[in-house]
Order: C-alpha cells, then sequence, then structure tokens
C-alpha cells in the first residue's frame, strides 16, 4: 500500500504563473513544496498580439524577474524563461508540454486567467495534454468570473450603480447594516470640479528602477513597440514592496482631493491627484481589498482632512467600476471584441502615434501616454475616446491603441473600457449614451482651451474646435441609431431647431476637417 507522503514524492506538479499573477499572498505560495516547479516565461505570444508600448513591455517582464527572485529567495522550486532562452517556444502551450516532456512532470496546475484568448489556450493545452491538470482561483477579485451574470440574470440592462451597492453590502464595504455610511451611496455629482488656475498639484512619486538589462534583452529582437522609456530611471513600481510604497504615498498626499478633482485635466500634469495603482493591482502585486482597507483606515485617521466624497469616489473605482467591467468582460466575450453598433471604419489619424497636433487636449494626451505609459481615465474617456467616436474611428482601431499604449492595458479592462464606455460600439451594453462632447465639456474640466491654436468658441471657420462641428456631425449622422435614447433627446431637440444654414455650415466644416483629420 503506497502511503500519501509516497505519493507527494512520486507526483511532480508544475505550475504556470502568468505575468498578471504576481500575488505573493497567493495560497499557491504559502507553503513550500519541492515536488511543485513554478514557471513563469516571457514569450512573443504575450509581445506580439498587440503593438505596446514599451515601458509596458518593460514593466511586465521588470516586475516578472522580481517576483521570480522573491519566490526564489522563499525557496520555491522555479524555471524562469527570458524572452532570448534557445529552448523558449515563445508561446505557453508549447513551452509546457516541452517541459513536460523534459522533466517528467505528472501534474499540471494554472491560475484563472483574466484574459479570453489566454483562457482559450490554456483550456485546450489541459484537453490536449497527456498529463492531469486543474485550475484555482487568482484570489485577487471581489467577484468570480460569472457573479455579475447571476446578478443580473432575466435583466434586460446591466446598471453598474446596482452591482457596485451589492458588492458594498456584500463585503461591507462603507456600510453601517445594511445601509450606506452617510445614508447616501454615490457622491459622483460632487467629484468633477475643475482644478482652480494657479493649483499646483502634489508632485507624483516616482521610481528609479534601472531596467537597462531588461531593455537591451528587447531591442536584440524584432519586437514592434510604441513610446518613450528611461531605462535607468523607470519610474513605475516593480515589485510589492514599491506598489505598496505608491499606495502609501496617494493615501497620504493625494486621496484628500482626488474625488473633487478626479475628472480635472491641464497640461504637464500627468498624474495629479490620481493613484496610478492600476499597473500594480492588474498584475495583482497589490490586492483591490488591501487598497480598499487601507483608504477606509485612512480617512477614518484623519476625519477633518478627509472629506467623504473622496473616499467613496475612490472605493467606486475599484469595487465598482473595476469588478463590473470585468464581469461585463466574462459575460459577453468574445461576441464583445467585434461589436461596432455605429458600423465606424475610419483609420486612427496619424497623429495618435506621435501626438503631433494643433489641438491642445489631444496633443497633451497622448505626448504624456508616449511619455509615461499612463492617462487617467478622462483624458483616455473625454479627449482621445471622445474625438475618436465623433471622428468615426473603425472600434477595431481604437482597441488596438488603447491596449498597446497603457502599462495597465489588459485586455478585461480595456476592451470594456473603450469598446463599451468609451465607443459606444456594443450599443449600450456599458454606457446609457454616447459619451461625446464639443469643446465646451473640454474647457470646463480643462486648461486646455485656452492657449490652444483652434478657438473653443468657433462652431465654423478655419480656427474653430474642431470638437464643435464633428459633435454635430455625429448626432447628425447617427440620428437613426440615437434620436430615441432618452439620455440624449435634448440635444436632438437643439439640432432640429437650428436654422438650415447653420446645420448645413456645421456639417461642411465637420466633412472638410475630416478630409484633413492627419492635418489637424
Amino acid at each position: 500500500m503506497i502511503n500519501a507522503e509516497a505519493i507527494n514524492k512520486m507526483s511532480k506538479t508544475v505550475r504556470l504563473i502568468l505575468g498578471d499573477q504576481l500575488n505573493s499572498n497567493h495560497s499557491w505560495f504559502k507553503t513550500t513544496d519541492d515536488s511543485v516547479t513554478y514557471v513563469m516565461m516571457e514569450i512573443r505570444s504575450e509581445t506580439d498580439y498587440a503593438k505596446h508600448h514599451i515601458q509596458k513591455v518593460v514593466g511586465f517582464f521588470a516586475a516578472m524577474q522580481a517576483f521570480y527572485f522573491d519566490l526564489k529567495a522563499k525557496k520555491h522550486q522555479l524555471i524562469y524563461m527570458y524572452l532570448n532562452d534557445e529552448d523558449n517556444l515563445q508561446s505557453f502551450d508549447r513551452n509546457i508540454k516541452s517541459l513536460i516532456s523534459k522533466h517528467k512532470f505528472t501534474h499540471f496546475e494554472y491560475q484563472l486567467p483574466d484574459e479570453f484568448r489566454v483562457d482559450e489556450v490554456l483550456k485546450e493545452l489541459c484537453k490536449s495534454s497527456e498529463i492531469s491538470s486543474s485550475v484555482i482561483d487568482s484570489e485577487h477579485f471581489f467577484t468570480s468570473r460569472n457573479e455579475l451574470e447571476h446578478f443580473f440574470e432575466g435583466k434586460k440592462t446591466f446598471v453598474m450603480e446596482n452591482f457596485y451597492r451589492m458588492l458594498r453590502k456584500k463585503h461591507d464595504v462603507l456600510m453601517e447594516g445594511d445601509q450606506p455610511l452617510t445614508g447616501k451611496w454615490n457622491y459622483d455629482s460632487e467629484n468633477r470640479k475643475k482644478l482652480p488656475k494657479n493649483h499646483k498639484p502634489t508632485p507624483p512619486l516616482v521610481f528609479s528602477n534601472d531596467v537597462s538589462k531588461v531593455l537591451e534583452q528587447i531591442n536584440t529582437t524584432d519586437i514592434k513597440t510604441i513610446g518613450n522609456i528611461d531605462a535607468v530611471n523607470f519610474v513605475w513600481p516593480i515589485n510589492r514592496a514599491q506598489s505598496l510604497q505608491l499606495l502609501d504615498f496617494f493615501l497620504a498626499e493625494c486621496l484628500h482631493l482626488f474625488g473633487s478633482f478626479q475628472d480635472a485635466m491641464t497640461p504637464n500634469e500627468w498624474s495629479l491627484y490620481h493613484s496610478r495603482l492600476s499597473f500594480s493591482m492588474n498584475l495583482k502585486m497589490i490586492s483591490p481589498q488591501e487598497v480598499i482597507d487601507k483608504a477606509m483606515k485612512e480617512w477614518e485617521s484623519r476625519p477633518n482632512e478627509i472629506e467623504y466624497n473622496q473616499l467613496e469616489g475612490f472605493v467606486r473605482q475599484i469595487i465598482g467600476w473595476r469588478e463590473y467591467m470585468r464581469g461585463i468582460y466574462w459575460l459577453k466575450m468574445p461576441e464583445y471584441s467585434s461589436m461596432n453598433f455605429f458600423n465606424n471604419q475610419e483609420k486612427l489619424p496619424d497623429w495618435f502615434w506621435t501626438g503631433n497636433t494643433k489641438m491642445n487636449c489631444l496633443k497633451d494626451a497622448i505626448n504624456q501616454s508616449l511619455n509615461f505609459a499612463y492617462a487617467h481615465h478622462i483624458q483616455r474617456l473625454m479627449i482621445t475616446g471622445n474625438f475618436a467616436l465623433l471622428a468615426g474611428i473603425d472600434p477595431d482601431e481604437i482597441d488596438a491603441w488603447y491596449l498597446g499604449i497603457y502599462i495597465d492595458a489588459i485586455e478585461w479592462v480595456e476592451i470594456t473600457n473603450t469598446r463599451g464606455m468609451s465607443q459606444f460600439a456594443d450599443g449600450g451594453i456599458v454606457g446609457t449614451k454616447p459619451y461625446v462632447s464639443s469643446a465646451a465639456y473640454i474647457d470646463k474640466m480643462s486648461h486646455y482651451c485656452g492657449s490652444c491654436f483652434y478657438k473653443k468658441e468657433l462652431k465654423t471657420g478655419g480656427k474653430s474646435c474642431p470638437f464643435n462641428s464633428l459633435y454635430w456631425n455625429f448626432y447628425d449622422k447617427n440620428e437613426g441609431k440615437l434620436a430615441k435614447n432618452p439620455r440624449i433627446g435634448m440635444m436632438y431637440n437643439v439640432w432640429r431647431k437650428m436654422k438650415p444654414e447653420a446645420k448645413v455650415a456645421l456639417l461642411e466644416q465637420a466633412d472638410y476637417y475630416l478630409k484633413k483629420i492627419n492635418e489637424l
């Protein structure tokens, strides 16, 4: 008879750790076991599915390597496949099959991936493998993949606010019994302030990580990337300790004004009061639970300095939008990735890759993205996304740009925000209306317009702000699909009451700008 200890010695398990599964608190790592070998891999199938920002590729690899050395120091058995290793077959399935053959592993395990395409690869690998396999939760999110689907079962619409309130109750976040603290669920209406003209935001905490060796390795390949990088002063956190340091900085220096100015924009200020924790959270170096717990403790310790609306706005982004977007992703993929409600077909303007445009708002947002691989949510939604939707850009083009240019962009969170919230390509699954605006909104929330080549107040003419004519052109072009939307009926009332000659002038101006889009 073989006892349990003998079976354990006979068993050889290989466990795959993906590049966005750097969770040192996962139950996998609570004990060390010589019969278990962990494998991590830098592979071309991950660098090449989109044209990524160089900081994104370097950031992932640097964080993965740091995690590998951390696990190694804790005496776990590991195999790390560097990008240029001769035996690296450059895909998860081929590498795992090769390792099983080489090391005679008898069991394969992995954590649930966050991306549909990786999930499919690993499920197919398990089907075709001759050894047993199992999958475990990543132990990161507040919700399971299918929790949103079950919550909205039988419903025609998926209202984020309802999901958010359910999660607040379920996880006892900012609750008093079954009621919200303060008696109010949502303080979004108080979180839309423009930055005062002479207000100087807190300088952001940045790191000086030397990632030159990682960059050198990438530069020996033909991997296509975008953007800029300072390899000896890499500003992003690449391990858990730095991620916690960034969290502590945000709580101490930024939380007290986060809510008020979360939608504000101003030139040459790339961070403002935002946490910039999305990269760390999306790689699972820190968890949403600990982020929220620490934020609540900070608020409790400084009640006279941090107003409740600042905290609630931050909590809503994490337990609300982040979990909601993931739920929509797993409910609607893979169909979601090809939705195109407006049937938009245009190409992205060339200056989306260079920032060389005369429009101040787009110049600032794009150059910031190229320099830091980052822009905050209103820059993404109401500057770059707004313009792309008004210009009729193909959602596939927008997806590829957003997925590539931002360091925190992993498909589960990128595509639902881009194709859904930003481009309304899903026809209203995520957003109740298209998020478009003229220059008036941009001027209301930013300091871009005052020194721009184009004039915010002009609707037509050579110096008129392109957002103005494109805005009305968008509504005119899509009236058949939007006129009955109750949230935008007012805009059609305004449009219908305009004088015919004013309408013609706006549409002609929009047509001119669209034909000259690469010169704007």
